[in-house]
């Protein structure tokens, strides 16, 4: 987000202006000014937490800032904190602008609400349950603002699909906000009682607590990035020509596994597995994953061996979970034919089944040193064709509807590695099949035998042959020679 459009940065102005009309009514606003300080200063001293690493307790401030002043006083609680803090990534001061404003309007809601159900009075008459009623209230408003207005700059900064920008965003926020909500309850309750702030702040203890289990655990998610990247990025060093691969089949996995409707953490499991489904390769000779004739049959052995080789690799990787499994069997056919153990249907993991389709379909949708990238209608019609044979028809569909939402916009590699723009954003056409679905003329169209579906690597075949007279598919051009053997 380094050129930020004309017109998020008028977006964000437009939430800073709503930002300083809240605090407009600051000057004959009735409220305790002590309060404000004391509550500005320790928001501004969890924010100077984060620093260092640690995630401070921030919403539970703010929140109750909300529950115990007025609503042009709440909305002021965040913006020494937020505007004299680091942003972290330039452009730093629109960074802080947008964010103070975001959070202003958010607290200002959040007060707004509160005090029109007569939550202010609640807190201070200690009236259970009633006081649960206005605090949900304000953090669901407290909620919906930041939602919006997230989802708005998304849309406008990173030109994200309007529908796209929201969706899911409201329905993450409310759980952890919640939690968040009532410790700034409680914090307001006792700020009210005999005890007064000093009891309210012993609240934040806990969440400090919380606050760094949090931090040690996104450290943790962190050096797991930096190790899956350093496993691909060799791979990539070692096999040139499929640069870029894995990220690829990372995404389309994830986006088949959304389809489906799995949860974000099984989600991330599969896209991790789809970016490490090659890192076996590590153990294959180079001079064969670069090889540009035809392979032998020991080689085509050697070659088989890469998905026991990677599973060997991750083996001890606890984070992966069923990651491991896809790695090991994505190359398994529904009909037995695949590799390396020939299991069939429902022997194979599901989630070696929605790597494989993932696989093939950037095989045939990437450019290659002896080939050029095929369409993709041409790609889906062949996966769709090659379902229940060799596929899961479940994992075609997902992937043809998730394409036919989003579209696909593969970055294909030269055989230098360097990108290559598509000649046009594709969406997916379902039901489009043969050379009619290519629109890339005659050397495009071509759609290869059932074998074919599956290059994931390279050559335009699928399954090695273990014979000349063909493999599982039925496809033997390559076996005498011509074309390049699949590097898979």
């Amino acid at each position: 987000m380094e050129a930020v459009p004309p017109r998020a940065r008028a977006y964000v102005a437009c939430a800073a202006l709503g930002a300083l009309a809240c605090l407009l009514p600051l000057p004959v606003t009735h409220t305790s000014w002590r309060a404000v300080a004391l509550l500005t200063t320790v928001y501004a001293g969890c924010r100077q937490f984060a620093r260092f690493g640690f995630a401070g307790p921030f919403y539970p401030v703010l929140l109750a800032a909300a529950f115990l002043l007025p609503p042009p006083a709440a909305a002021l609680v965040p913006l020494p904190g937020v505007l004299f803090a680091r942003a972290g990534r330039r452009p730093e001061g629109l960074r802080r602008i947008w964010r103070a404003a975001q959070l202003a309007l958010a607290v200002w809601a959040a007060a707004r609400v509160h005090g029109a159900l007569g939550g202010r009075d609640a807190v201070g008459g200690c009236d259970f349950p009633y006081v649960l009623l206005p605090a949900g209230a304000a953090v669901l408003a407290f909620c919906l603002v930041l939602t919006a207005l997230d989802g708005g700059v998304l849309a406008l900064a990173e030109h994200v699909p309007v529908r796209r920008a929201w969706q899911g965003m409201f329905a993450r926020s409310p759980a952890p906000i919640a939690v968040h909500g009532l410790a700034g309850l409680m914090m307001a309750v006792l700020w009210r009682s005999p005890y007064g702030p000093v009891a309210a702040l012993l609240v934040l203890l806990p969440m400090c607590v919380s606050g760094w289990v949090y931090a040690q655990y996104h450290r943790e998610r962190s050096a797991h990035r930096a190790t899956i990247r350093a496993l691909v990025q060799a791979v990539d060093i070692k096999d040139g020509y499929t640069r870029g691969h894995s990220e690829r089949v990372g995404q389309a996995s994830m986006m088949i596994a959304r389809e489906l409707g799995m949860d974000d953490e099984r989600v991330e499991v599969l896209r991790f597995a789809g970016i490490l489904h090659d890192v076996g390769k590590l153990g294959v000779p180079t001079r064969l994953l670069r090889k540009d004739g035809p392979l032998t049959p020991e080689e085509r052995r050697v070659i088989e061996l890469h998905p026991e080789y990677g599973h060997e690799m991750v083996r001890g990787i606890s984070f992966l979970g069923e990651a491991r499994s896809a790695i090991l069997h994505h190359h398994e056919r529904l009909d037995g034919g695949g590799y390396p153990y020939g299991l069939t249907g429902g022997q194979i993991p599901e989630s070696a089944r929605v790597v494989a389709v993932a696989d093939a379909f950037d095989a045939m949708t990437s450019t290659r040193s002896y080939r050029r990238a095929r369409p993709v209608p041409a790609a889906l019609a062949e996966l769709e064709r090659c379902a229940g044979s060799q596929f899961d028809p479940r994992m075609v569909t997902a992937l043809v509807r998730a394409l036919d939402r989003y579209g696909w916009h593969p970055a294909v590699t030269a055989q230098d590695g360097t990108p290559v723009a598509p000649t046009a954003p594709f969406r997916a056409v379902p039901g489009t099949t043969g050379p009619a679905a290519a629109p890339g003329g005659a050397e495009d169209s071509p759609v290869v035998p059932a074998a074919g579906a599956a290059a994931d690597d390279g050559g335009p075949g699928g399954v090695p042959e273990r014979s000349a007279g063909g493999g599982p598919g039925g496809a033997s051009e390559r076996s005498g020679g011509g074309r390049p053997e699949a590097r898979r």
